[in-house]
């Protein structure tokens, strides 16, 4: 197995009337890049970032560059993106990010 790819439903945090469960797709690919985990919400937006600040974020609070990863209370964390666009908020359940994390440390690059 080497690409890993998890869908899941998370929350975006707005101002505006909650939206409700949203599908995000987690993915990761060892062959294309082994230290990094991508993020793809709703339409064209995918976000790739450190698979160790993922990890650490659902820990205590991290961030590398444009994204912010924390623990929300005992089962949520939070995903923080940020560009010139302005700051996306997406709120996942821990166990999911886990379950994903978990599943990137068991696959392998595929070999020629």
């Amino acid at each position: 197995m080497s690409v890993v790819e998890q869908y899941a439903r998370a929350h975006i945090v707005t101002d505006e009337e909650d939206p409700g469960a949203v599908p995000v797709v987690l993915r990761y690919d060892p062959d294309a890049d082994p230290r990094s985990v991508r993020v793809g919400l709703p339409g064209p937006h995918e976000w790739t970032f450190s698979r160790t600040l993922l990890e650490r974020g659902l820990m205590a609070p991290a961030e590398s560059g444009d994204v912010r990863v924390w623990p929300c209370g005992r089962v949520q964390a939070v995903v923080e993106f940020h560009s010139d666009h302005g700051v996306e908020v997406v709120q996942f359940e821990s166990k999911a990010l886990l379950r994903f994390l978990r599943r990137t440390y068991t696959a392998e690059p595929v070999r020629s």
